[in-house]
């Protein structure tokens, strides 16, 4: 299912103002990956959010100047990656544009039901596209859960947190209470 908002109005909205408030505003790093059969693609994000828990929804914004996009406007399916800091090499790579995120064959393989997923991911979830919708430059992508991976690890990898254009990790000495 496709939704088109064509009843676009020009914004009064300063769009560096804008992107200075979103950049003060953290937010969880995410590899996100697919194959519409001409290849695998992939690439970082930080908009994904969990939509519903019954049922399982997970959303995510994909620039559509991304070279990532034409591949994940074509496939059914995608594998959402959620990085630890123990990842951050990676987020790197699929935040670079004009590489091969693909060329080091030993840190990705594909699932039994062909998605490419990353070997350090230690949580994954894999889910059919249910909806996009274009959004001005962008296309919200919503997605129906499919499988679920949790790799437990001792002691747990800190989460990757994208900040103010910088990395940053998450733990004890970022706890408030």
């Amino acid at each position: 299912m496709t939704i088109t908002d064509s009843t676009h109005q020009q914004s009064s909205i300063d769009a560096e103002h804008y992107r200075t408030v979103f950049r003060d505003h953290p937010a969880g790093v995410a590899v996100i990956t697919a194959d519409a059969g001409n290849g695998p693609a992939g690439l970082t994000a930080t908009s994904v959010s969990s939509v519903s828990a019954a049922p399982a929804i997970v959303m995510f914004s994909l620039s559509n100047e991304s070279s990532a996009a034409p591949t994940i406007a074509r496939a059914d399916t995608v594998v959402v990656h959620f990085m630890s800091t123990q990842q951050i090499e990676q987020a790197l790579t699929f935040a670079t544009s004009g590489i091969d995120r693909f060329a080091d064959s030993t840190s990705w393989r594909r699932l039994e039901t062909g998605e490419p997923v990353l070997n350090s991911a230690d949580r994954w979830m894999r889910g059919k596209i249910s909806a996009r919708m274009v959004a001005g430059t962008a296309t919200i992508v919503t997605i129906e859960v499919l499988e679920v991976h949790v790799e437990e690890s001792e002691p747990a990898a800190a989460p990757l947190v994208y900040h103010a254009r910088t990395w940053h990790r998450l733990g004890d000495h970022s706890r408030l209470n």
